[in-house]
């Protein structure tokens, strides 16, 4: 009976899926936007992957080789390499989300003062430049750091390695944690907790059998996003890795340094299978196991824990790390202001003088680029969002999974990939604007998408029917009624992707060219000469226009898809010919 009833649920939808794929080919609008969607995916995503795959298991002949790969794993050195880089994502994932529980724990269970300013200084690192962590430990803790050398007299420290670097990471990705927790927190049902609580359990056995046990996908899906972060990471290894190296940056020196291609490419590809393998594992197996606790049911308000014991010291705690990220964030704008770190601490413009001189015109194409390529990935990622949340046809499963692929996979190997697949005819662009912003597109696009549908979902789908019945194609009902409600969702992917896009380092390393460079290379080369009060004034300058375009982002998308004033007045006509038809 079982297996019958199995069977009749898929053939139903298999029929379902037949259904409205007939519907979407006598629908040109969203045909259209499906094909259009299948194409620029294979091009841009499965394309270059494939291509960096076949040419990392090929001879100089194009034949079907292992003999690089073997070369690969026959050395020490990379071997210890590999082994360093899981080790480091380890580590940083399992610090990182035992400060993004904590935080999101004492926000979401505890009734502490200031829970807005922890929530900012939780997410504030999401929003920040690359190498500003890794300056301001240099500032504070090298050779002439203020508190090594000023404060406690100690000369010669030396501060790049796998410390420091556990340091900046964990600091710069527990945010992404706790995003994760919190919501996992949120949505847990307070009966449940106040159920055990009045059975007479203690707090403590509260946490450790029930609400522990219910958030646990939520701190394995941390971990997992946690530890891609790691891995993918280039910035930070760059700048204080010292001689702990990476794969990330073994790959770019391979390339730059030797112009091994093949060897280049394999080593990518080592770091790209764990990155993808751990990312569709928290996908497609961990989001499985989530336990549901909310139900349709009306429940009782959260109370919140108020005992001096317990919110005090979890308190304390996040004050603690919000401290010293505002102290390494603070470091980083004084140090922009000073004459010479460590010698002259006068404060002077002059930094940001020699910044713009430097590098004007690269910061110029990484704003311009930058906010192409956001309205570009925010609109496509509504409309990816759109034809796989609403609909249901053949080919949907491929769109859902490459659509968000790019999320998963490291900078570096993307731009190896996008290297290889574009830099020969038929489509050469590398060295050019367009690839840039293809890159940045289809790289964070995923967070737009995912939003999206997250929205989608809670839309009911009556909405739309309404208007195609009285007479709306798909495209009109889509940018008249859909899309002003994922007015926060495309907010979002907006803001995201130009966040991403003007602070991206190792996605673009092998592809800006002398005629489009970007700022974030000029600061990584700023590094490389030591000039870290200019590089410093370049990260804060990054700051500040990212604050004032999403202030800009904010104002112009509510002016945009507001509705309009005329609507109520529509709804009102309608409703007044319904009670003359009904009189």
């Amino acid at each position: 009976m079982a297996n019958s009833a199995g069977a009749g649920g898929k053939s139903a939808a298999r029929l379902k899926k037949l259904h409205e794929t007939k519907m979407i080919l006598r629908q040109p609008i969203l045909l259209a936007a499906v094909v259009l969607t299948m194409l620029l995916l294979l091009l841009f995503v499965i394309y270059p992957l494939l291509k960096i795959l076949i040419f990392s298991l090929t001879d100089a002949e194009g034949n079907f080789s292992l003999a690089n790969l073997g070369a690969i794993l026959s050395t020490s050195r990379y071997l210890r390499v590999f082994g360093r880089t899981m080790l480091l994502g380890l580590v940083v994932a399992v610090l990182a989300t035992f400060i993004g529980y904590i935080f999101a724990y004492t926000i979401t269970r505890t009734n502490v003062p200031g829970k807005r300013f922890l929530k900012t200084i939780a997410t504030l690192p999401i929003l920040s430049p690359p190498f500003i962590l890794s300056l301001s430990i240099i500032f504070l803790f090298g050779k002439q750091g203020f508190i090594t050398k000023t404060l406690l007299g100690i000369t010669g420290n030396n501060v790049y390695g796998m410390g420091s670097l556990v340091v900046v990471q964990v600091i710069s990705f527990f945010p992404v944690a706790y995003l994760t927790l919190s919501g996992i927190l949120s949505s847990i049902d307070a009966s449940v907790e106040d159920a055990a609580c009045n059975m007479g359990a203690s707090r403590w056995h509260t946490f450790w059998t029930v609400t522990f046990p219910l958030s646990l996908p939520g701190i394995i899906s941390g971990c997992l996003l946690v530890f891609i972060q790691s891995l993918e990471d280039f910035s930070n290894p760059a700048t204080i890795g010292g001689e702990f190296s990476t794969l990330s940056i073994e790959v770019y020196q391979i390339i730059t340094g030797s112009y091994d291609m093949q060897k280049g490419s394999v080593l990518a590809l080592l770091l790209l299978l764990p990155a993808v393998a751990a990312y569709l594992f928290n996908k497609y197996w961990v989001g499985k196991k989530s336990f549901v606790t909310v139900t349709g049911k009306p429940t009782q308000a959260r109370k919140l824990i108020d005992d001096p014991h317990i919110k005090w010291p979890l308190f304390a705690f996040c004050l603690l790390v919000a401290a010293v990220i505002i102290l390494l964030y603070g470091s980083v704008i004084y140090g922009s202001f000073i004459k010479t770190w460590g010698y002259d601490y006068t404060l002077t413009l002059e930094q940001y003088k020699k910044a713009l001189a430097y590098g004007w015109d690269s910061l110029q194409n990484s704003m311009v680029l930058g906010l192409i390529s956001a309205l570009i990935g925010g609109l496509f990622g509504m409309v990816i969002a759109y034809i796989t949340a609403k609909r249901s046809y053949y080919g949907k499963r491929f769109i859902e999974v490459s659509s968000v692929l790019m999320f998963a996979v490291p900078g570096t190997v993307l731009g190896i990939s996008y290297v290889l697949a574009f830099n020969t005819k038929p489509l050469i662009l590398t060295g050019t604007a367009t690839i840039l912003v293809i890159v940045f597109t289809f790289r964070n696009m995923p967070v737009a998408i995912e939003s999206g549908t997250t929205t989608l979902l809670q839309i009911d789908n009556s909405i739309e029917e309404a208007s195609t019945i009285l007479g709306a194609d798909t495209g009109y009902s889509f940018r008249r009624i859909t899309l002003p409600m994922l007015r926060n969702a495309f907010f979002s992917g907006i803001v995201y992707s130009f966040t991403k896009a003007i602070t991206a380092v190792s996605a673009v390393i092998f592809l800006v060219s002398a005629r489009w460079n970007l700022v974030t290379s000029k600061i990584y080369s700023l590094f490389d000469q030591a000039k870290y009060s200019q590089a410093a004034a370049f990260v804060t300058m990054m700051v500040v226009i990212l604050l004032v375009f999403i202030g800009i982002f904010n104002g112009v998308i509510n002016l945009l898809l507001a509705p309009r004033s005329k609507v109520p007045q529509a709804k009102n006509a309608v409703q007044s010919q319904k009670t003359e038809g009904t009189k």
